[in-house]
């Protein structure tokens, strides 16, 4: 999904700054971009670390001046256990990383928007942060707190131009799915049952979504939970 977004901004024109752990496939990223023409850097970054967050969000406003947007959605999954079954380490890694990291990165790009007095930020939680699910108990907490902190932290700073807004994305075909689903050849049908599209989302659906959340297209929308999730939050 980061790929993905990436690359539908700079098809956009935008100028690109890119974090991920994934160092090759963060690389692999920027040359797909400037094979587009588009302009691109990476910085190696864990969410959870404080001091890489800020450091990746400086050398973006560094390199091209100012931060426009920003999507965070780097996040992690867990196995599907019962709470008691849960390793006791598990609680603390999803939410540094699906909440922490997304509260560390709003607060960084904050402090440059803020000077500017505009700029739009989107938060991708998941469906899950809607509509709880067994044995997910801990993604789910993650998750729901992104959806909480989005809508508190747009209503903070709206006034200050700055649009806050999320995205909660039902199953999506990235390579996490699929190896969940090559480990767990039962599990696809269940999980198609509860998307009534019939289907997964592609990521391109949700970087389309990500793009028109910081358009002006979407100039009212403040605050709000965007379900890219084929109908699952229906339920």
């Amino acid at each position: 999904m980061g790929r993905a977004t990436a690359l539908a901004f700079a098809r956009q024109g935008t100028r690109v700054m890119i974090a991920d752990r994934d160092e090759a496939g963060g690389r692999e990223t920027v040359s797909m971009i400037e094979a587009l023409g588009g302009q691109a850097r990476f910085r190696k970054t864990d969410v959870a670390h404080e001091s890489e967050v800020k450091a990746v969000i400086d050398e973006g406003v560094s390199a091209f001046g100012t931060i426009e947007f920003a999507v965070n959605c780097a996040g992690i999954t867990q196995p599907a256990l019962p709470l008691l079954e849960q390793p006791d380490d598990l609680y603390d890694r999803l939410f540094d990383v699906n909440t922490k990291g997304v509260w560390l990165c709003m607060r960084h790009q904050l402090a440059h928007m803020v000077q500017q007095g505009k700029g739009a930020i989107v938060n991708v939680a998941s469906a899950a942060g809607r509509i709880a699910q067994a044995s997910l108990s801990t993604y789910c907490g993650s998750k729901f707190a992104v959806v909480g902190l989005t809508g508190s932290v747009a209503r903070e700073y709206a006034g200050a131009g700055i649009r806050i807004n999320g995205i909660g994305p039902g199953a999506i075909d990235t390579p996490i799915v699929s190896q969940y689903l090559a480990n767990n050849p039962n599990a696809l049908d269940p999980i198609l049952a509860k998307h009534p599209i019939g289907r997964m989302g592609l990521p391109e659906e949700i970087a389309e979504a990500a793009l028109w959340l910081c358009s002006d297209g979407s100039s009212f929308v403040v605050g709000h939970m965007l379900m890219v999730d084929g109908g699952f939050s229906t339920y």
